[in-house]
């Protein structure tokens, strides 16, 4: 496209734009464009032209379900063919799920699509919001046409979408890419590490980069599940009941669960039986969930959990709708949630996987 790089920016809302009222920070329609309106250097030649499309309503993210990632994602295939990237303003309480969520619906994506917002709001004189929108422009516009992936740019660093969560309600560094390096840093230079890039993905409709497609995600019923000392496995059999397809249960350290309840493993088992897939991802902030290390996880593997190896718990449930949501049977949802789809995560070697594979590929359950 000649001239300028175009950005098209989806402002969902969250905390970058909020104005201070006395009930708190609230969500307020055309407030962040009037604040940028009075910044010189966002108007500057070497920022390329961006063009701002909020949403009605703007929203605080802890408000966010699949049907605005669907809206998010929309929005970018309505306007992929006349913008060289996208840039999404988003709260950060659900800022990784979305990321996760983005990076699997939006297939074929040959353009960057970089979420980001903020711990202290434009309005306020102190703030990370200025340097947080300011650099995600500027490396959009540097980079459009060499970072085809759904990423965050916060607190200086680029992580990859689905490897991101939230670590800090408090520091500009709100967020870490625990299991994966960053794509990238912003210090006195924008630095690349172009070895992790991924490749453009338009082999799949031969569309060339000028489209993308959109998997809507449906109501595929998935939840999450947190292990805890003292678990009353009645508690886990109420979110495994119908209609639950799909549960991402969040284990200790390298996968385990209180293997010696047999209530807790009947109610496992019995889910799997009847087709719920059950992904074991780790508590721990680093590391990977892999069931053939101890007995306690191999006990898991018995009764049909799959290893979810290093997803996040945000990436695993994204992942978990998304393949429901392509129409796919629960043994092919098992065996595809240890695949690497968009660099979501990294399987073992094939020495420390053991009979992890084998649960995978159970079929006909």
């Amino acid at each position: 496209m000649p001239g300028r790089p175009r950005i098209y920016v989806v402002y969902t809302g969250g905390t970058i734009g909020m104005r201070k009222t006395a009930r708190g920070y609230v969500p307020e329609s055309g407030h962040l464009q009037r604040l940028l309106a009075e910044i010189p250097r966002f108007r500057d030649p070497g920022v390329p032209e961006f063009e701002i499309v909020e949403f009605e309503p703007l929203l605080d993210s802890s408000n966010m379900n699949p049907g605005h990632w669907l809206q998010i994602a929309d929005q970018i295939r309505s306007n992929y063919a006349d913008y060289d990237a996208f840039l999404v303003l988003h709260g950060t309480d659900t800022m990784a799920f979305t990321a996760a969520a983005l990076s699997f619906m939006l297939e074929d994506l040959a353009k960057p699509v970089v979420l980001t917002g903020s711990q202290i709001p434009l309005e306020e004189t102190r703030n990370d919001a200025q340097s947080n929108l300011l650099t995600a422009l500027l490396l959009l516009g540097r980079y459009h046409d060499r970072l085809p992936e759904v990423m965050v740019f916060f607190g200086d660093r680029l992580l990859r979408g689905n490897r991101a969560t939230k670590v800090s309600v408090t520091g500009f560094d709100g967020f870490d890419s625990p299991n994966f390096p960053p794509l990238g840093r912003a210090g006195i230079d924008i630095d690349i590490d172009w070895e992790q890039v991924l490749p453009p993905r338009t082999h799949a409709l031969g569309r060339g980069g000028d489209a993308v497609s959109v998997v809507a995600l449906g109501s595929a019923q998935v939840g999450a599940f947190r292990i805890f000392p003292g678990l009353e496995p009645r508690l886990l059999e109420a979110v495994l009941a119908p209609p639950t397809r799909g549960l991402v249960l969040e284990c200790y350290g390298a996968g385990n669960a209180p293997a010696a309840n047999p209530e807790f493993m009947r109610v496992l088992a019995e889910a799997t039986a009847r087709g719920v897939v059950i992904v074991d991802v780790t508590q721990a902030l680093r590391g990977s969930a892999n069931l053939s290390l101890y007995a306690t996880g191999r006990a898991l593997l018995d009764v049909g959990v799959v290893s979810g190896f290093d997803l996040t718990a945000e990436a695993a449930l994204a992942k978990l709708v998304y393949l429901f949501a392509k129409g796919l049977a629960p043994n092919q949802v098992e065996r595809l949630i240890q695949q690497p789809l968009v660099g979501e995560l990294t399987p073992p070697t094939v020495e420390h996987t053991g009979s992890a594979w084998t649960a995978a590929d159970r079929q006909g359950r």
